[in-house]
């Protein structure tokens, strides 16, 4: 399994963040990308190669990002209409098999899965100054489009806090 943390840059223009392994080391960045019309973020590799980047869509009937890799679509990620206590998002994955990410709104802990069968955990951290994440993903999935999913979920958990 390998294990991330992602956490907020406290000092940033945008939503900032930097994801480290399971030994503390830098392994992506993420920027949140200000000044465009939509929200942006780009997940980069520490040679700066794109792994990911989510796109907020305008004028969905639901609240939705778009998850793109070399400029194509990879995956949509769709907020349920109405899941009482729960987040649960649908994530339409291009050419493959969909997932679900569920939650808890108060503790913002998901659990991500492909047909019932678990794919990775996010896990919010207490008590920190900034937004920081656990990332678990098991072996053999998509650890970049996992990241991105962690990055929309972030995203569109804040926008119905506020």
């Amino acid at each position: 399994m390998a294990r991330y943390t992602m956490r907020q840059r406290l000092v940033s223009i945008g939503e900032d963040f930097d994801i480290t392994d399971e030994a503390g080391r830098p392994v992506y960045k993420v920027d949140g990308k200000v000044m465009r019309l939509r929200e942006t973020f780009v997940i980069e590799d520490m040679r700066g190669r794109e792994v990911a980047t989510i796109r907020e869509k305008k004028l969905a009937l639901r609240e939705s990002m778009n998850i793109l890799r070399g400029g194509s679509t990879i995956a949509t990620i769709r907020k349920a209409r109405f899941a009482p206590f729960r987040h649960k998002f649908s994530i339409d994955v291009a050419g493959g098999v969909d997932l679900t990410a569920q939650g808890d709104i108060l503790h913002h802990e998901y659990a991500i899965s492909r047909q019932g069968d678990p794919v990775a955990r996010i896990s919010k951290h207490r008590l920190t100054m900034s937004d920081t994440y656990s990332v678990d993903v098991l072996p053999g999935e998509d650890d970049g489009l996992v990241l991105a999913v962690a990055v929309a979920i972030d995203e569109m958990a804040h926008d119905s806090d506020d």
